[in-house]
């Protein structure tokens, strides 16, 4: 049931721009990661243009594809690879418009069936189905069971993200139930041994 799993990291909360570039690229240089998503809550538009001009550059250089969260114009207007949309933000529709064809549009579904199947029925490239462990980034808004997995990956073409609390170190029943990608935040940045160290045992794992 194991199908090759991949990295998809998503930025800390909060971090100091040149700081957390530095520390960026010496993560991308640790293993493979297939996307980073730059996640930003509560900052000035002007903020994330800075961010995405300072960071995108790194990761398009390490062959990792680049993806905003919640804002389609400015992934457009900044030239990003892809948007990450939630239920709360702007509909599936109104962010294949904007990013038009070709870019990477994917789609939080929870812990709903029913979501996820719209969302695949409308051409998103992924869902992302969490939280499946406690996380400290962000209030979970649903709970999700590991056999929501293995039942989409058993019945869908559209890969999948598993998202929420994701660690080295409780990460395996999510790659055997047969996730595309996991999405970690904290289990990279915050890894007792560094975010290298974390980004080569995810690797280990796959």
């Amino acid at each position: 049931m194991t199908t090759s799993c991949r990295l998809y990291l998503i930025t800390p909360p909060k971090f100091e721009l040149l700081a957390f570039a530095e520390t960026l690229k010496r993560a991308l240089g640790a293993g493979d990661i297939a996307s980073l998503q730059l996640r930003l809550k509560d900052v000035p538009d002007e903020d994330i243009a800075r961010a995405v001009e300072t960071l995108m550059p790194i990761a398009q250089a390490a062959d990792v594809a680049f993806i905003l969260n919640d804002r389609p114009d400015l992934a457009v207007r900044l030239g990003c690879d892809g948007v990450h949309v939630g239920q709360e933000d702007a509909p599936y529709a109104e962010a294949r418009a904007a990013m038009g064809p070709d870019r990477i549009v994917g789609v939080t579904c929870h812990a709903s069936r029913h979501l996820a199947i719209e969302a695949a029925e409308a051409s998103a490239d992924y869902v992302a189905f969490g939280a499946f462990f406690p996380t400290a980034t962000k209030e979970a808004k649903a709970h999700a069971d590991v056999d929501l997995l293995t039942w989409w990956s058993d019945l869908m073409v559209v890969p999948c993200v598993a998202i929420g609390g994701i660690t080295v170190s409780n990460a395996k029943p999510l790659v055997d139930a047969g996730a595309d990608f996991l999405a970690v935040s904290s289990g990279v940045w915050d890894h007792p041994g560094g975010p290298e160290a974390a980004i080569e045992a995810f690797n280990t794992l796959f």
